[in-house]
Parts: C-alpha cells; structure tokens; sequence
C-alpha cells in the first residue's frame, strides 16, 4: 500500500496537494492585492494587502523551488499525461507554468536587492538597505517586465482552471480527482469512476 504523502500514477499525495492549493491561495491574495490597488487606489484595505506582497512573493518563490524539487523526486510516480498531441501540450503548458512561477518573482526579488531600499520577508531581513542609489541592471528587467509577466501568468492559469473545467464537465475524465479527489482510490477505483461517469 502506497504512502498518501507521495504521488502515485493514479493521484497526487499529500505533499504535492498543500503545495498546490497552498500556492494558489497565495497566488489569489497577490493578484486580489493588485486588483484591489487597481481598482481601488489609495485606501487602507490596498495598503494593507499590497504592503504583504513582497514579503509573500518572497513565499512564493520558496514554494515553487520546493514544489519543483518535490516534483523531480516523484517524477516517476506521479500520473502521466494523455498520449498524442493533447498530451503535449499539456505537458508544455505545465511547464510553462512552472518557468512564470519562478521567472515573476525571480525579476523582484532581484529588483529588491538592487533597489537599495532592502527586503523583509516578514519582518526577517533579507537584503539590507544601501546607499547609492538603485543599481540598474538589477532594477531594470523588473521594472519592464514583472507585472507585464505577472498579468500573463495570471491568464495562464486562468487557461489551466479553464481545462480542469473541460476535463470534468466536457470529457468527463479523472483528471480533477489526481489532484482533489479522495486519496484512499486505488486503480480500479479510479476506473470504476470513469465507468461511471
């Protein structure tokens, strides 16, 4: 009997479920964040979320690099994709996923240490102040790209939960189960389920 924390052909653990749905809560409180500022302007509820985001963008950067090395250690258990071209592009488009994940906050984080105003991640300092002004080689590609990427990312996993929608409801296979559904369905389970369906 497989551990529930590791991944296996049929589902994702444990592990690989809280890092999921962890980082995309996170996710939604960033981009809530900046839709609020947006939208909203200056006003205490902005300050508030916005004030969080470097310090949880910071977070977000430490869980992809565990998710991504959690990832590799199951690559061989976890469930495959469909064969074919649909297959493909699945893959692609998960890893493209991964790439924006750890290119968005990469950008700030090297904007922040360059900027010479310092980082605290939650109040731990992580780059401390200087003088001198920004450095701007380190301030420039995020100052040009991060949002721009950041609105991108956004609309990619739009398109992701958009294909977890048509897996569900359109081919009506276990796709959504791997990553939400009971933990205890062995095989057969799972392909009594299709059957069903």
């Amino acid at each position: 009997m497989s551990s529930p924390w590791l991944d296996t052909p049929q589902r994702y653990g444990l592990v690989s479920r809280a890092l999921h749905w962890g980082m995309a809560a996170v996710f939604a409180w960033q981009f809530t964040g900046m839709a609020v500022r947006i939208l909203v302007g200056r006003h205490p509820v902005t300050a508030f979320m916005v004030g969080s985001h470097a310090s949880v963008g910071t977070l977000l950067m430490l869980l992809v690099l565990l998710r991504g090395a959690w990832g590799l250690a199951n690559a061989r258990r976890r469930p495959r994709h469909a064969p074919g071209l649909l297959g493909r592009l699945a893959t692609a488009g998960h890893l493209l996923l991964y790439a924006m994940m750890l290119v968005v906050p990469s950008l700030a984080l090297l904007r922040a240490s360059g900027s010479g105003r310092g980082l605290a991640f939650f109040g731990i300092p992580v780059f401390s102040p200087f003088e001198g002004g920004p450095v701007g080689w380190m301030v420039a590609p995020a100052n040009a790209a991060h949002g721009l990427l950041a609105w991108t990312l956004l609309a990619l996993v739009a398109g992701h939960v958009l294909m977890v929608v048509v897996h569900r409801w359109l081919w009506r296979d276990d796709v959504l189960q791997r990553m939400a559904g009971r933990l205890s369905g062995s095989a057969s389970n799972v392909q009594q389920q299709r059957t069903a369906a």
